[in-house]
């Protein structure tokens, strides 16, 4: 199966349920194999499979192996009964190489975030999981965009047959998102992001920033006006990350700000707005960056504080996403 989504869409059940209700727990192998882009989403996919095998009958192991944490205590975990895998492509390849993941008895394959698994440079780890996995008896495929590098997977390792779903096609990004964007200098921009957080001392939310190292001076900035604010981005440890989302998701500090990399997949309840520091490089982040905020039903806006000559951005991400943005002046 080939779904092209759009962010909050409740993706996880809609692959997880049925994952949890074909897996037969007398058998201690592995069954179900989820690949996912970051070790945030890996983290986040297990946790939420966790809550599901509560309600399940029979007792169902799932394990996350990703990079950033030690190898040797991962496979002391698989060591376990382990009925489902979800794994950063990368971390899974190191442990099949190693002799400490068997896939031969996988029924159901997960590609979550198939676009961006390839746009960060695994697809080479993708085909050969995906020669490793050809046995499969069901493969799911979960992407925003269908570039040519997708259809070429679908085209090699999924059947001709393989039923295509897209979601809200004519819909790309949430209805209950406010688009806004509001004009700045380099030099006031940062004036203006404190003055909009002073506002709202009660929202929540996640400001996204292009860089890694415009990311931590953004954060240094915030805390030094007092604000309660969580840095994350790739090059810190994942100790740090790990406690940065922990943080932001206990409802510790009033915002995330983050490179990309949160911009998929990350599911914090409750979150009022999405600022953008600077724009996206690539038109689809804008999707997966406002869809942070506005999730299961509830209202959100999205912020954009952009320099004179990122005009012509806004109005190309109108055009080709079907939106309005809406100029604003605090």
């Amino acid at each position: 199966m080939c779904i092209r989504d759009r962010t909050g869409t409740g993706k996880t059940a809609a692959f997880g349920l049925p994952i949890l209700h074909k897996i037969d727990a007398s058998k201690e192998s592995v069954q179900a194999l989820i690949l996912s882009p970051t070790r945030e989403l890996v983290q986040q996919i297990k946790k939420q499979l966790f809550k599901f095998t509560k309600y399940t009958d029979n007792k169902i192991f799932c394990e996350a192996v990703y990079g950033g944490e030690k190898i040797d205590k991962q496979i002391a975990n698989l060591q376990r009964t382990t009925h489902v895998i979800v794994a950063t492509p990368g971390r899974l390849i190191d442990l099949i190489e190693r002799g400490e993941v068997q896939l031969k008895d996988v029924k159901t394959l997960v590609l979550d975030e198939a676009d961006e698994m390839l746009s960060m440079g695994f697809k080479q780890d993708l085909n050969r999981i995906l020669k490793y996995t050809n046995e499969t008896s069901s493969t799911w495929l979960f992407s925003a965009t269908m570039p040519e590098e997708i259809q070429k997977i679908i085209k090699k390792y999924m059947s001709p047959n393989a039923i295509r779903i897209a979601v809200n096609q004519n819909s790309l990004v949430n209805e209950n998102i406010t688009h806004q964007y509001i004009k700045t200098s380099i030099k006031e921009k940062t004036n203006l992001i404190v003055e909009f957080l002073e506002k709202r001392p009660d929202d929540r939310g996640i400001i996204f920033c292009r860089t890694k190292a415009g990311t931590q001076n953004l954060a240094n900035q915030l805390k030094e006006e007092g604000f309660s604010v969580e840095a994350l981005e790739g090059n810190m440890q994942q100790k740090e990350r790990d406690r940065a989302m922990r943080i932001f998701k206990n409802g510790n500090c009033q915002c995330l700000i983050s490179t990309d990399v949160s911009a998929r997949g990350i599911d914090v309840n409750n979150l009022a707005f999405v600022l953008h520091h600077q724009l996206p490089e690539q038109l689809e982040y804008y999707t997966h960056r406002s869809g942070r905020t506005a999730r299961a039903g509830k209202t959100g806006f999205s912020l954009a504080f952009v320099l004179p000559y990122e005009l012509e951005q806004i109005h190309k991400i109108q055009k080709e996403l079907g939106i309005q943005f809406n100029e604003i002046s605090f």
